[in-house]
């Protein structure tokens, strides 16, 4: 049992990577100052080209992106400060109208060092060193650590006595939580909308 659990997590795990690094990368940290937005928009302006940002927008957005980087090349010319003002002014254009293409409220351009957690600089790391392998272990050892005591705990408690009420009670919780978390890690899963469908079908 134990070595079908180990297998299925390992499975999750490979799941979740290829689901975030199909994603655009490192959604969560775009509106930071050292996120991977800004460092492309940084690039297109001190190269003139628009093309390395109007990857982070929709095709209907492009226009005004366009409009955007030429109005900020024109002021960078200025002066240092005019430099300073228009390149703060693209970088708050770009984000904005990037995170309104993703669905995502705008809510300021966000300090550089940020704490962001473990997953988002793994999951960077990966696609910076060409290998998911030390990836696939985060997320395994993640999802071992919170699948493992909801198992353990339904396991314990799923040979109640059948007449002692709260024992079973207790026993109906344990499986609720640990029927929860399984769905929400397969949810990770490309393709599965359905599953959205049996979670309100299996909902408690």
């Amino acid at each position: 049992m134990a070595h079908l659990l180990s297998k299925s997590l390992k499975l999750l795990a490979v799941t979740a990577v290829i689901f975030l690094l199909s994603s655009s990368q490192s959604y969560a940290h775009c509106d930071g100052l050292d996120g991977p937005v800004i460092k492309d928009a940084r690039k297109a302006l001190e190269t003139g080209n628009v093309k390395l940002v109007s990857i982070w927008v929709k095709e209907e957005q492009q226009s005004e992106i366009v409009s955007a980087f030429n109005k900020t090349l024109s002021l960078r010319k200025l002066s240092p400060e005019a430099k300073e003002f228009a390149d703060m002014y693209f970088f708050e254009t770009l984000v904005r109208i990037h995170r309104a293409g993703e669905g995502a409220p705008y809510t300021g351009i966000k300090p550089a060092g940020r704490d962001l957690g473990p997953a988002i600089p793994a999951a960077d790391k990966a696609i910076e060193t060409g290998s998911p392998k030390e990836l696939v272990k985060f997320l395994d050892d993640a999802i071992h650590d919170g699948l493992h005591p909801l198992y353990t705990k339904v396991k314990e408690k799923k040979n109640f006595d059948p007449n002692d009420v709260n024992a079973g009670r207790e026993y109906v919780k344990a499986y609720v939580e640990y029927v929860h978390y399984v769905e929400k890690v397969y949810k990770l899963k490309p393709g599965s909308a359905h599953g959205e469908e049996a979670s309100e079908a299996h909902s408690h």
